[in-house]
């Protein structure tokens, strides 16, 4: 990962151990670190300090992770948030997107898994792009975290489906080709029309149908109308 010294991030986390272990990764990338062992000290540092990146725990004493985020995404839609929790359940994933997290990582956190989801978070910060991608008024994927809310369920997904979904809207404002559907969703595999064909079937079910449509010949394309 490329160095990002005009990057400020603040680090909550109320295990010592874990804090510490955390800055150290931290400053092989930032020259801006700012900690905190609880979230109410967090939040004044945050007003202070206005980081660009914040990372949180969720279980902590006084006011937990989500509580603590949700009253900055009160005012603030920009600041980039990964949350570590030990738990991993649907209830913690739709809060993920309705907060507009980077990333939702469980612990024990992979090394390589918080550096990928940092930069993420930096390139998202330069780039000024946000991860939500709003289908319709009631619908919404979360390109970093894979995960579609409709009408706020979250809506089980298989890895075909989550690639093809991804893979369209990555492309949004264009036809993606038959060839280019069986590369990235098949992955090698051969890819059959019948198969295609029951595949977007499937997902129609699950998102608003006239969002996907085809071009014979060529392939589909998302229709975002909003």
């Amino acid at each position: 990962m490329v160095n990002y010294n005009n990057i400020k991030v603040l680090v909550v986390e109320d295990d010592d151990i874990a804090r510490e272990n955390a800055v150290e990764l931290l400053q092989d990338y930032f020259e801006n670190i700012y900690e905190s062992n609880n979230a109410i000290d967090a939040f004044k540092i945050y007003k202070e300090k206005n980081p660009h990146i914040i990372i949180t725990d969720i279980q902590m004493p006084k006011l937990n992770g989500l509580e603590f985020v949700s009253k900055i995404r009160e005012k603030d839609d920009e600041v980039q948030i990964i949350i570590l929790t030990a738990f991993c359940d649907k209830d913690y994933l739709l809060r993920a997107v309705e907060l507009k997290l980077v990333k939702y990582l469980v612990k024990p956190v992979n090394e390589k898994e918080l550096e990928k989801a940092l930069k993420t978070a930096c390139d998202n910060i330069i780039k000024k792009e946000s991860n939500i991608i709003l289908l319709d008024k009631n619908t919404k994927f979360d390109m970093y975290n894979l995960t579609l809310v409709c009408n706020d369920e979250l809506i089980k997904l298989r890895s075909k489906e989550i690639d093809f979904i991804y893979l369209l809207l990555k492309n949004k404002n264009r036809y993606v080709t038959y060839s280019e559907i069986e590369s990235f969703v098949w992955d090698g595999e051969v890819m059959s029309k019948d198969a295609l064909k029951t595949l977007v079937k499937n997902i129609k079910k699950k998102i608003p149908k006239e969002l996907i449509s085809n071009l014979t010949g060529t392939g589909y394309k998302v229709d975002i109308r909003l």
